[in-house]
């Protein structure tokens, strides 16, 4: 039986010092039938040269020049010119486990379309890794061992951008990498959502992730929490936003005070509640802090949770639970 090629897409900028890691990591694949995509989005060291070197032996390999800026635009270059039936992206920066692809195009081949296959991640770094994502690992870990991924998509990144495959009809009926909304690989997740695509569970680990100073997520405007905020409401307002519910937000620290901001943009009503007495009773943009019981007054309200700390999300949910709400229908954690 005929094999499935696979698209390895990879952006690269100045990260000559992990790429031969990276590739080797590709080469080293039990799985044989690949291609890999990388494209050189204007890199001012010897990245390139890294790519070349590699690709003077191996034919699978193909360089190529950013034909815009940014890493969407080398994404959209490295798909416009891929063959493979199968999609995949990688990090310049990262490694994969040496079945990474056996596994995903087993996993698509058993269930077939309409499915994206994920993997677990694991953090490295030369310096440890930092209390928080080790936290963020475990919880994405727990949700792509069940395969549960969406029912916290409005917390963080569900899917990471190098640790997922799909079949190349089902990526275009997405967008592919079609629009400009950063955090691009946040944005996709939310269109693989939109789009029903079942997220095939995994109890292994796939992917190597690392974690540096310079690492685009760390310094890139494009990563920074108001990015992640806007992206988060703009899809909960397309897909789970019931425009015939009286919306709640919930909490008024920094990250209720963006939504509320958002909110208050697109000209959205909302009531805004908190269990917080030195701000229940004030004035915020012109919103009126609520003491949170006053949710009870909402007939069939959905509510927008901005609570971070752990302890209070657990009260949150128990509150609720209460009130005989479900989550990820009547009230959403955006953090």
């Amino acid at each position: 039986m005929k094999l499935p090629l696979v698209s390895i897409l990879i952006p690269f900028k100045n990260t000559e010092e992990y790429l031969n890691e990276c590739m080797l990591s590709i080469l080293r694949q039990s799985y044989p039938h690949w291609e890999v995509l990388a494209v050189n989005d204007h890199s001012s060291d010897h990245s390139k040269a890294v790519i070349d070197e590699f690709a003077q032996t191996e034919p699978r390999i193909k360089r190529l020049e950013n034909k815009g800026n940014g890493i969407i635009e080398a994404l959209r270059t490295a798909y416009s010119a891929c063959h493979g039936e199968l999609i995949t992206r990688m990090d310049s920066d990262d490694i994969m486990s040496p079945h990474k692809l056996e596994i995903m195009v087993n996993a698509l081949r058993s269930k077939g379309n309409g499915h994206v296959a994920i993997g677990k991640v694991k953090y490295f770094s030369h310096r440890g890794i930092s209390n928080g994502y080790e936290r963020y690992e475990h919880w994405l870990n727990g949700l792509t061992a069940k395969g549960t991924n969406y029912e916290e998509i409005y917390k963080e990144c569900v899917i990471p951008s190098p640790c997922w495959m799909v079949h190349r009809n089902d990526f275009e009926e997405c967008g592919a990498f079609a629009p400009d909304r950063y955090p691009e690989d946040y944005d996709l997740t939310f269109r693989f959502y939109e789009n029903n695509l079942q997220c095939i569970p995994c109890d292994e680990t796939l992917h190597y992730w690392r974690d540096y100073d310079s690492r685009t997520s760390r310094t890139s405007e494009h990563y920074a929490q108001n990015y992640f905020l806007g992206i988060k409401l703009f899809y909960f307002l397309k897909l789970d936003r019931d425009t015939n519910r009286p919306l709640v937000l919930w909490g008024a620290g920094n990250k209720g005070k963006e939504i509320a901001r958002q909110l208050i943009r697109q000209n959205l009503d909302f009531f805004w509640i908190c269990d917080n007495p030195k701000k229940i009773g004030k004035s915020i943009y012109g919103q009126e802090m609520l003491h949170f019981k006053r949710f009870e007054e909402f007939n069939n309200a959905q509510s927008i949770i901005t609570v971070a700390n752990e302890t209070a999300q657990t009260q949150i949910r128990d509150y609720f639970s209460g009130l005989e709400k479900k989550e990820s229908l009547d009230y959403f954690f955006f953090c």
